[in-house]
Order: C-alpha cells, then sequence, then structure tokens
C-alpha cells in the first residue's frame, strides 16, 4: 500500500537539523548560528546595536573634547577665542585711587607725609582690537582702541580736590643733578624766569588722570627729542585713551600651546628697546587675554606685559581655585617681581639709583620722569619705604596682583592688575625751587585694572568645555557601549529562545505529531483487517448447491461468491485508507491555521 507524496509537509532531509541525529558534536548554539535563527526579522535591531556599541568605543578612545577646544581656541578668523579676543565684551574697569597730601607745608619742614587715599575714580573700558592682519607664520598683527568712560555711580566726585606733588617741576630738579653745572644752572634761572613754581599742586581726578596744562611739559612737548618728547598735557593714563600707536603682534597658538597668546613683536621689534640686557628685553608675555595653558605646558609661571609699566610681570601658579563652578588655577604676582634680590631686575635700574626691595624703575617708558613702581601700599616692599609717610596700610586681598586662569584653555576667568607709581625725588641744590624738598619716594596713585566677571555667552562656553563635556562624555560613550552591548545579547538571547523554546509548534513538534499518526492509522488498518477477517470468517459460507448439479454449475457458483467477497474487502481497504489520508492531512499541514485552535497548537 503507498500513501500521496504531499502526505508530510515536514519532508527529511540531510540539510535540514531536525532530522540530523544529535551525535554530541553539534551543540544547539552551533545549529542556532549555522542555520541563521530567523535572524533577518532583528536585522534592524542588531545594525542598531552595533552601531551604538561602536559609536561608545570612538568616542571613549578618541579625544574629541580636546579636538573641538584645540580647534576654536587656536586664533583664527572666525573661531569662537577670535571673537572673545578682537571684541571681548566683558566689562573691565580700571580704578584709581589717588593720594592726597594732607601736610605740604610741614612735609617741607622735615614731617612725613601724611597721605589720605582718595578713590575709587572708575572708569569702564570699552576695548576692541583693529586693523588685524594674519600672516604666515601664524601670528597676528593688531592695535587696540580703547575708549574710557567715567562710571560715576561706582566712584567718588571726580570734581574732588586733591593735593600732590608738581610731577613736571620734581622731574627736571631730579634730572638736573645729573647734568652738567651750566645747564643745570640755565634751567634754574629758566624756572625763576617764569616765576614762582609750587612744589605740590592742587588738581582734580579727571585732570591728574587724563591730563592737565602745564607750561613745563608743553615745553618739553615742544623742544625735546623725539624719542624722549612727552604728550602736550601732563596726565597720568593721558595715552590710554583713544587708539594706541602701539601695534603688536602675538602667536596664534597653530605652532604650539606654550607661546599661545604671547607677543611675537611689539612696533616691529621683537625685543623691548627701553632696556639694555637680558631678561628685560624679553617680551614673550601676554597682554592679557590668553595664556598658554597649564594643562598643556605644566608651566608654573606665566607673563603678562602691560604698555605702561613697559614691561613683562611675572604670575607664579600657588593653587587650583574655582570660579563660577569652573575649575581655575590662581596666580598671583612673585614677591620678587620688583627690585631685589631677583638679580633679573637688575637690568631695570639706572647707575644713580639705589636698588630697593619692592620698587622697580619704569623711568625709560615715562619720558624720563623718575616714576618708579611697586605694589600698592608698598606691599611686599621695603619696610623703609612704608616706614617713611603715613596713612599706607598694605593689605593681601586688596593690593595684590592676581589672575585665576582655566587651565585647559589658558583663559582669564577673573584678573586684576594693581600697581602703584611713586616719584622718586632727590634734592637738587642748583634748583632754587626745590632746594627744600629732600629725598623721597612719594607715592603718587595706585591703580587697579581688570575683569571681575565674564559675559553669559564667554562662561557658559568655558563651562560646557571644561566642566560639562569632560564629565557628560564619558558617560555617554560608556553608556552607550553598555547599551549596544545589551542590545546585542538581548537580540540574540531572544532569537535562541524562539528557535527552541518558542510556544508555537515547530517543525520537530509537528513530526512527533505526524508519527503518532502514523501509529494510529497503522492501528486502525489492524483493526480494518481484522473485521475483514470476521466478515470473512462470517459471510464465507457457500452457497446452496444441489449435489446433483453439474459440475460447470458448481464452478460458476463458486466464483460468483468468491468475487462478491473480494469487492466487499476492497470496499472496506479502501474507505479505511480514505479515513486514514484525511486523518494524516489534518495533522501534518501546520501552514493551515483553521485546524489549528486560539493557542497556536493543533486541534
Amino acid at each position: 500500500m503507498r500513501f500521496p507524496k504531499n502526505v508530510f509537509s515536514v519532508r527529511q532531509n540531510v540539510n535540514n537539523p531536525l532530522f540530523v541525529p544529535n551525535d554530541g558534536g553539534r551543540t544547539p548554539l552551533s545549529m542556532l548560528i549555522s542555520q541563521g535563527a530567523k535572524i533577518n526579522t532583528n536585522l534592524p535591531v542588531i545594525i542598531f546595536g552595533i552601531v551604538t556599541l561602536i559609536t561608545g568605543v570612538v568616542l571613549s578612545s578618541v579625544p574629541l573634547v580636546n579636538i573641538f577646544i584645540m580647534k576654536n581656541l587656536r586664533l583664527w578668523n572666525g573661531s569662537i577665542s577670535y571673537h572673545y579676543w578682537q571684541r571681548p565684551g566683558v566689562t573691565r574697569l580700571t580704578k584709581v585711587y589717588i593720594f592726597n597730601v594732607t601736610n605740604p607745608e610741614k612735609f617741607l619742614a622735615g614731617e612725613k607725609p601724611k597721605l589720605v587715599e582718595v578713590g575709587p575714580f572708575v572708569y569702564r573700558e570699552d576695548m576692541e582690537k583693529v586693523n588685524i592682519k594674519f600672516h604666515d607664520n601664524h601670528t597676528v598683527t593688531y592695535q587696540h582702541k580703547k575708549i574710557l568712560h567715567f562710571v560715576p555711580e561706582l566712584s567718588v566726585d571726580k570734581n574732588v580736590r586733591i593735593t600732590t606733588p608738581n610731577i613736571p617741576l620734581l622731574t627736571i630738579s631730579t634730572q638736573s643733578k645729573y647734568l652738567h653745572f651750566v645747564a643745570a644752572k640755565a634751567i634754574s634761572v629758566a624756572l625763576t624766569l617764569m616765576g614762582k613754581q609750587d612744589m605740590f599742586v592742587s588738581l582734580t581726578a579727571d585732570e591728574l588722570v587724563f591730563g592737565y596744562d602745564d607750561r613745563l611739559v608743553s615745553l618739553a612737548h615742544r623742544f625735546y627729542p623725539r624719542n624722549r618728547r612727552p604728550l602736550e598735557k601732563m596726565g597720568l593714563l593721558n595715552g590710554r585713551n583713544g587708539m594706541l600707536t602701539e601695534y603688536a603682534t602675538m602667536h596664534t597658538g597653530h605652532t604650539g600651546m606654550d607661546k599661545f597668546g604671547y607677543f611675537d613683536k611689539l612696533n616691529g621689534l621683537d625685543h623691548l628697546p627701553h632696556w639694555d640686557g637680558e631678561p628685560c628685553r624679553n617680551l614673550e608675555a601676554s597682554e592679557g587675554s590668553f595664556f598658554p595653558p597649564r594643562d598643556i605646558t605644566h608651566d608654573d609661571v606665566v607673563y603678562i606685559y602691560d604698555k605702561d609699566l613697559c614691561r613683562k610681570l611675572p604670575l607664579v601658579y600657588r593653587k587650583p581655585v574655582e570660579k563660577d563652578g569652573i575649575g581655575a588655577d590662581l596666580y598671583t604676582i612673585a614677591e620678587d617681581a620688583y627690585g631685589p634680590p631677583n638679580e633679573n631686575n637688575s637690568c631695570y635700574d639706572h647707575v644713580y639709583y639705589q636698588s630697593r626691595r619692592g620698587l622697580q624703575n619704569i623711568s625709560p617708558c615715562q619720558y624720563g620722569a623718575p616714576v618708579y613702581i611697586s605694589n600698592p601700599h608698598f606691599f611686599q616692599s621695603d619696610t623703609e619705604l612704608l616706614d617713611a609717610v603715613e596713612g599706607l596700610e598694605p593689605n593681601q586681598e586688596q593690593h595684590e596682583t592676581f589672575f585665576k586662569i582655566q587651565p585647559t584653555l589658558g583663559v582669564p576667568l577673573e584678573g586684576q592688575v594693581r600697581v602703584q607709581l611713586n616719584l622718586l625725588v632727590e634734592q637738587a641744590p642748583h634748583i632754587i625751587a626745590t632746594k627744600d624738598f629732600r629725598d623721597f619716594v612719594f607715592p603718587i596713585m595706585w591703580l587697579e585694572e581688570g575683569v571681575s566677571e565674564l559675559t553669559p555667552p564667554i562662561r557658559r562656553w568655558i563651562y560646557l568645555a571644561t566642566v560639562f563635556a569632560p564629565t557628560a562624555l564619558p558617560i555617554l560613550s560608556y553608556g552607550m557601549i553598555i547599551f549596544g552591548t545589551f542590545v546585542l545579547i538581548y537580540v540574540f538571547v531572544r532569537t535562541y529562545k524562539n528557535f527552541f523554546f518558542s510556544d508555537e509548534p515547530t517543525a520537530s513538534e509537528l513530526l512527533e505529531l505526524g508519527r503518532r499518526s502514523l501509529r494510529r492509522g497503522s492501528h486502525l488498518i489492524g483493526n480494518v483487517q481484522q473485521r475483514a477477517l470476521h466478515s470473512r470468517e462470517r459471510h464465507s459460507l457457500l452457497p446452496s448447491i444441489d449435489p446433483t448439479s453439474p459440475p460447470d454449475v458448481v464452478a460458476n457458483a463458486l466464483s460468483g461468491h468468491q468475487h462478491q467477497h473480494h469487492q466487499h474487502n476492497n470496499n472496506h481497504i479502501v474507505h479505511n485508507h480514505n479515513l486514514l489520508h484525511g486523518y494524516h492531512h489534518l495533522y501534518l499541514q501546520p501552514k493551515d491555521q483553521s485546524l489549528l485552535s486560539e493557542d497556536n497548537t493543533p486541534a
């Protein structure tokens, strides 16, 4: 008996792992990998997991934050640092404090001068860099344009009268001491002909800072050599307002960050012309916008240049601090920045000056006037300077120069340069007008200039670059690695379960159902055959034959009876075969969803 070929919907095949005997050499995992295990249905999820994993590995391996910072920190037209540098937009304040002499007559009689600090007189500085030109050697040349605006709400009355030494007169008398006797006498006669000259003058703060008319200064402006010719008016900060004649060239950082923000040249010179020796002539210093990042250079000393001082000041790293939630390095001026015992300061002095700790000569860039600088109130200076006057009280918090510099960017978050201007007066015996003025270092004024707060956009950019990104990027990268790995593991486990432990009938389950149906079919066939045998036994009686009938009649009767019996058995067999075929078709066609119950198992 043969069954139709379509009885089995799952055929035995050597390529089908369900029919391959498991000899222990192939594991379910190898079967899963070799057969694909319906991975195509999870392909988008797998791609997403792989991309997420690779992205996380790249973010954790490549210093993208540093690359972004360096790209925008180097100075070039269009970078973030360029916009901050060209026109900072920060509020730069210059605060001026002037010493009022309350006992000028008694001082001339031999007493200590009694000084009263008057101020602050606050000026807001609107600054931008103009005439900018980039060069092929990765430097940029520019000029400063500064406009100072008086801020009355932060200041005392600028029209208050202040008594201060007559700087032009005392300057000429001091310089005459080192001239030939004939020249000194000529100066004395000229001063006498000009009328009485007071050794102390009464001026407003605005006049003293931005200039007032003085006959001696006007004459010097007309007749002095060009390299020593002062401005038409006498003013301590007269050259700070408007377009500055000085043009500078600085490094942009493309050739290295060790000189980033430092000058390359000033007025076309690669040195400071006011001084004769090194390191005083060296001009590698910042103008205050950028410094070499300490995270890269690892240097504990940076330098800042001040035009009015004609020199650079050393700033020494002290400790890490924080400003507005941003980490910074605190730098303060070196204790030996002015005068001895620092031998590097000896090139600032001249042969007629007796060196004193905390006091530094800057007369070459003050048109020869004997102007000396120090910390305000003689902070960290020789005690003799402080003891010679009354009214000065040095205080580190108020009188020390400091900067808070972000170590990754080299951008100052806060900084104040505090400098005191002093007039060195020496008695000139040939000058009648100043013969009563003894040798003295007279404090004139001190000023504080710098930035206390950054603008919100600049502060946000610095915060994102130095605080948020270094914290968020590792979290993001490792999170993506973990998430991508989890996605791949989840897809693998889910596919593995679907292949081996699915609730839906698998091919192996259907095969087992088929085998059971075959056994039931065989059992049915056996029953049919038994019933056929019983029927044959019960219905196989020979028909009544007359013994006297001829032989051929008896043979025909037996033949008809046998034919009828065989036909009856065949009808039973065909009927049972059709039942078996339908039974197999019912259990071995899993694609016919109508034969499955609601829980996806064969009905």
